[in-house]
């Protein structure tokens, strides 16, 4: 276990400064939206985490005890963060090694036991998705970057995809299953605990929606008639005047462009839509004559076998492979097309469930029946209630080590800077 949390702390330091090292030191201290952190505050936010986690909880020893308030989320609204006292990049690159130094050093004496916070290394897990999901957020930073293109390799191959030789959608039959999870070791408190929930039979769609499909409803009017949209969807939309999901724009053809990581090229049809919040996604559905799936079912279609096996991803308990899931890892930087990953298919023929775009459901983000917070309120409990939509699945920008069929993720429905897109559901 010690050489597995030591392996884990290397790859996603490497992986947190490989993504920033081609910005200029100008571009991490600048904001470049008000709804993000400028990039080194994320980077030394990590580091300040990590500290407080796994040298303060665990040892009892800090290293810069007096940088918590800065670097405290919830104290600094990403709005005003600019205005912090905040390390700037080589002096933030110097704290998180001096930190990960001291930690290496403790995990080497100290005693996996039974206690929760480091039994079957928890906390060390929890850190570790902590600085993933930190990265996932400073790539969607990335691509709100406007004026200076991210240089990255495109590892968008070409995919050849029979999507018409698939079923546009798969019926999930009805009846119990359990839900959540005991048995992940690196689970957050949301997930837990495991719990039997009965649903009935639904239909789900094959594959998330794509650009093709949802310029459909674009052009059909989809924002400009309210009968599609919630009341708050509609105020909203009327409020911001938005025509089009996020980073989209007209070709001057007739067609659609977007903007991805400071380039500009035609939207790809057949690839999942993402950048819509959850009223675009929740209007879509029902123009579709369909609905977002809830969280339940969206957890069954990806994770429970008709002869009632729960799986830790839809293919098996196999860690993600590039020939499975599209994550972080696969270096795309974007979405593969609709159909992709047929080894990656779920027990019910669901195809990209895990990766590719984080996927709205129509649930609110509540505690599963038992929920025990663990080990701080502030990573879910304080959350939870109307306010929040669940998504599912992780996109490209999420790392396998923070993405499983059960993990839950969740923000407001006007978000979409994040990489969130959707797959419909209807009655049986």
């Amino acid at each position: 276990m010690k050489e597995r949390i030591a392996t884990e702390l290397d790859g996603v330091r490497r992986r947190s400064l490989t993504l920033l090292e081609p910005v200029s030191d100008g571009d991490l201290s600048r904001q470049h939206s008000s709804l993000m952190s400028p990039l080194v505050w994320d980077l030394a936010h990590v580091g300040n985490y990590e500290e407080q986690w796994l040298l303060g909880a665990v040892a009892e020893e800090r290293v810069a005890a007096h940088l918590d308030g800065i670097y405290d989320a919830f104290r600094n609204a990403r709005k005003d963060r600019p205005q912090l006292d905040l390390l700037g990049p080589s002096q933030a690159r110097a704290y998180v090694a001096e930190v990960r130094g001291r930690v290496l050093d403790v995990l080497e004496s100290i005693e996996l036991d039974d206690d929760p916070l480091v039994d079957r290394g928890f906390v060390y897990g929890m850190v570790v998705q902590h600085e993933h999901q930190h990265d996932e957020t400073m790539t969607a930073t990335l691509q709100l970057r406007t004026g200076v293109e991210y240089p990255v390799a495109d590892g968008r191959t070409s995919v050849a995809v029979d999507v018409g030789r698939l079923p546009s959608e798969v019926r999930v039959e009805g009846g119990p299953f359990v839900m959540g999870t005991d048995l992940e070791p690196w689970a957050y408190d949301n997930e837990r605990p495991a719990h039997t929930v009965d649903v009935d039979p639904f239909w789900i769609d094959t594959t998330p929606v794509t650009n093709r499909a949802f310029a459909e409803f674009i052009a059909d009017g989809g924002y400009s008639n309210a009968k599609w949209w919630t009341a708050a969807g509609w105020a909203w939309v009327q409020e911001e005047g938005l025509e089009r999901p996020g980073f989209w724009l007209p070709d001057g053809a007739g067609g659609w462009a977007r903007t991805r990581l400071g380039r500009v090229e035609a939207v790809p049809g057949d690839e999942p839509v993402q950048h819509v919040c959850w009223y675009e996604a929740d209007a879509y559905a029902r123009w579709a004559g369909k609905r977002l799936p809830t969280e339940p079912e969206w957890e069954k279609a990806a994770s429970w076998t008709p002869d009632g096996v729960k799986r830790r991803y839809p293919w098996g308990d196999e860690d993600p492979s590039a020939a499975r899931a599209n994550l972080s890892t696969n270096g795309r930087f974007s979405p593969s097309p609709a159909g992709s990953f047929p080894s990656g298919q779920s027990p019910w023929g669901c195809r990209q469930m895990i990766g590719d775009v984080w996927e709205w459901t129509s649930s609110d983000f509540t505690a599963y029946p038992g929920f025990q917070s663990f080990p701080y309120r502030e990573y879910s409990e304080v959350f939870f209630g109307s306010d929040y939509k669940v998504l599912r699945g992780g996109s490209w920008a999420t790392h396998p080590t923070a993405i499983r069929t059960t993990f839950r993720n969740w923000d407001f429905p006007i978000r979409r800077q994040i990489f969130s897109g959707l797959r419909c559901a209807r009655d049986a």
